[in-house]
């Protein structure tokens, strides 16, 4: 087997044999970035000096006796927008085309100090703002699977880098799906930790309220221990909550023995792909093979989600945003004759059609005469979407639905019609919107061979009972084996 297929468990458990060494590892990964990446185009930034550095220093360490955490020596990479010192991190965005942060965001700390080797920054939606990555000032990142469709978004480059083992993981942030929707079009894990879990310290904001880094792996495995290094309070972050969080990996059983599963009738409706409803049903028959009970049940302030998270999250982005103003960092337009229209160039030239579409609407949504009929109503929407999921989880233990209504579409077929791009997030939002843990492992392909993923939806700080859901579906079905041809 070539090492950068290797999962990061295993290549844990080949390191502390001594029967690798992270350098090994870490070359054969950038060695398979060459090779592939000019097709993928997953990549906006490679560090590979640095990257060879630091897996030579994790060996020494090795060497010495030094005991180590589960992933040291593991080559990942980050999504572009998480702060990493000293190394470009732009958003996949002209106007932060040539920001490189004096800090790092804490998961990167955090991802420092158990030892994990950076290979990069991947690419995604400028700003986070989409559902294809064809958003990126950057580039256009393809689906390892069929190089001719889009790998979902926002974590498009994240997704896209596990799938053709460019990375042995990655993390991505999720405002509305942006971790998930590119786990199931690329056939690979993606968990939504619940918000405040992971800090948000120097993930660069889209929408506040919303925003969640989690991680992008190969199996279920990797994701808890991912989860392990990443989630904890931190005081850099208001909203990071503060209480223990359990081992992820104490969650890795093979058994759902009682567990109680429902599926929202809502998200099985037109719209949803007969492939893709045939998937997820025929998963639940595994589940209830393994003795878990599923029934149907009807969750309908869901159809609300999708329009009160495209105005909350275009209000927060409205607000978020108007620090790029062409002074403080980033690009500056060249030519303009006063303050006012150094702003006003710099935002034209710096930012694309889609955040340029979200500041518009959030400006709107907030400005005065408005705010109460459009964002404070989105915001009570809110309240009563988490209130309904309550009432759900006094019943269930894990909510499941489909991830997408579709599988991978080709890349241009609905970027000319925003309305139908939003679509592609309806069955994701509402865990956003009410700030709970969801994750997506693959669970079927459908008739051109592209995967299909199975959106499991927990209760608040629950991630364990997804993660031993997730592990058990995993531990009884093949899907996860399966590799793009690239």
């Amino acid at each position: 087997m070539e090492l950068y297929k290797l999962t990061a468990h295993a290549a844990r458990d080949l390191l502390k044999k001594k029967e690798l060494s992270s350098v090994e590892l870490t070359q054969a990964v950038l060695d398979r970035i060459s090779a592939v990446d000019e097709s993928v185009q997953s990549y906006i930034t490679v560090t590979a000096e640095k990257a060879l550095e630091n897996a030579a220093e994790i060996d020494k360490k090795m060497a010495s006796g030094e005991q180590l955490g589960d992933l040291a020596g593991i080559p990942m990479a980050l999504k572009d927008n998480m702060c990493t010192e000293g190394v470009l991190t732009s958003c996949a965005s002209k106007i932060l085309n040539n920001f490189n942060p004096p800090y790092d965001a804490t998961v990167s700390k955090k991802l420092n100090k158990a030892g994990t080797v950076l290979l990069g920054k991947v690419n995604m939606d400028e700003f986070a703002m989409g559902s294809s990555t064809e958003n990126s000032h950057m580039k256009q990142t393809k689906n390892p699977y069929d190089l001719e469709r889009v790998p979902g978004g926002s974590s498009g480059g994240s997704a896209a880098a596990v799938a053709a083992d460019e990375a042995i993981f990655t993390l991505g942030s999720d405002t509305g799906g942006s971790i998930r929707q590119p786990a199931a079009f690329c056939g690979i894990v993606g968990m939504k930790p619940t918000y405040g879990s992971v800090s948000r310290f120097g993930l660069v904001a889209f929408a506040s309220s919303l925003d969640q880094i989690g991680p992008l792996t190969k199996d279920v495995t990797d994701c808890a221990l991912v989860l392990n290094a990443i989630t904890g309070h931190d005081p850099m972050d208001a909203t990071s909550v503060n209480i223990q969080y359990p081992d992820y990996t104490k969650a890795l059983v093979n058994d759902v023995k009682g567990l109680k599963i429902g599926i929202p009738k809502e998200y099985l409706g037109d719209g949803i792909s007969s492939e893709v409803k045939d998937s997820v049903m025929k998963s639940l028959e595994v589940l209830k093979a393994m003795g878990a009970q599923y029934e149907e049940f009807s969750l309908p302030i869901s159809e609300y989600a999708l329009p009160a998270y495209y105005l909350i999250s275009s209000a927060e982005a409205s607000s978020n945003l108007a620090r790029y103003d062409g002074i403080k960092y980033g690009y500056r337009a060249e030519k303009f004759t006063d303050l006012l229209d150094l702003y006003k160039q710099t935002r034209s030239e710096g930012f694309g059609k889609e955040v340029k579409r979200r500041i518009m609407l959030g400006t709107y949504a907030l400005s005065s005469g408005y705010y109460d009929a459009y964002y404070k109503k989105a915001q009570q929407v809110r309240t009563l979407i988490m209130k309904a999921f309550d009432e759900a989880f006094n019943k269930y233990d894990v909510i499941i639905t489909p991830t997408t209504p579709t599988t991978a579409f080709k890349i241009g077929e609905k970027s000319e019609d925003p309305l139908e791009m939003y679509l592609a997030d309806i069955c994701t939002v509402s865990v956003n919107i009410a700030g709970l843990p969801g994750m997506v492992v693959p669970c079927g392909v459908d008739s051109l061979g592209l995967p299909i993923g199975m959106q499991l939806i927990g209760k608040a700080f629950d991630e364990s009972t997804l993660l031993r859901t997730a592990y058990t579906f995993e531990q009884n079905t093949e899907f996860h084996k399966i590799r793009p041809n690239l």
